[in-house]
């Protein structure tokens, strides 16, 4: 799949869910009316220690409540203690923001993103604008230890995800971090078309590499194409006359010489 083809689909997946499931937190903001009532329209931001403050009632505690909760709440306060014979509230979470993911790295729209309800990292990277021209094929998840540990990285293909191919580790959680590093790169010289850094393609082979940097040039030749690659302990290692089938690795560095004739 290209990368443009990735791109897109990434861009154009769903970013907003219903809440009605939603655990309310710290930082969320709520926008609370009562029917027939305008004076006891707030809108209120959840405390640290997860209460919000409503005209006539004092201090409520709602965290970890859902929307429909908070409703109830009211509303039995607001009738037990007489204000109201029958409440009707209604209760809207106007901002989500005490469950946060952050996107990093290669998208549109880094930054931290809220979750209103279970979410896979298909959301999170729709929500953030989709993986943009430099990214590459893969993410990274980064989850937080959250009793103080090592954090977990764990990588992620993005072909085999949308494929149907990867089912593995794809729900988020609040705190997580997703890193989308920049696709990698190989190098073309000598008698090439457009010489210089080329983005590296998945099973690209020499053959696709000289493709991509535009064909040979009149004077170039297949024949005796030099390639450099570092081995695992970092040394350049040079191989004479390559075969045009062989698979280019990050960073190779691929040298097309004139021909003699």
């Amino acid at each position: 799949m290209p990368a443009l083809a990735l791109m897109g689909i990434l861009s154009a997946c769903p970013g907003a869910w219903a809440a009605d499931d939603y655990k309310l937190g710290p930082g969320d903001i709520l926008k609370i009316t009562v029917f027939d009532y305008p004076d006891l329209s707030t809108e209120e931001r959840v405390s640290e220690s997860g209460t919000i403050s409503f005209p006539l009632l004092g201090k409520l505690a709602i965290g970890g409540l859902s929307t429909d909760g908070v409703r109830n709440l009211i509303a039995s306060r607001l009738e037990s203690q007489g204000f109201i014979k029958q409440a009707h509230v209604t209760v809207i979470v106007s901002q989500f923001m005490s469950r946060q993911v952050s996107v990093i790295g290669e998208v549109n729209k880094p930054g931290k993103h809220p979750m209103d309800k279970a979410s896979t990292i298909v959301d999170l990277l729709a929500m953030a604008g989709g993986v943009n021209a430099n990214g590459g094929d893969k993410a990274i998840l980064i989850r937080p230890d959250k009793e103080g540990g090592k954090e977990t990285k764990t990588e992620i293909d993005l072909y085999a995800l949308f494929q149907g191919n990867d089912s593995k580790h794809l729900e988020v959680q609040n705190g997580d971090i997703i890193y989308v590093p920049r696709a990698q790169v190989f190098y073309v010289y000598g008698e090439v078309q457009r010489p210089g850094m080329i983005r590296l393609e998945r099973n690209m082979t020499v053959n696709h590499a000289l493709s991509a940097a535009g064909g040979l040039t009149p004077k170039g030749t297949e024949n005796g194409i030099k390639l450099k690659r570092r081995d695992a302990q970092g040394a350049m290692q040079t191989i004479d006359d390559v075969d045009p089938e062989e698979q280019v690795k990050p960073d190779d560095i691929l040298y097309v010489r004139e021909s003699w004739f």
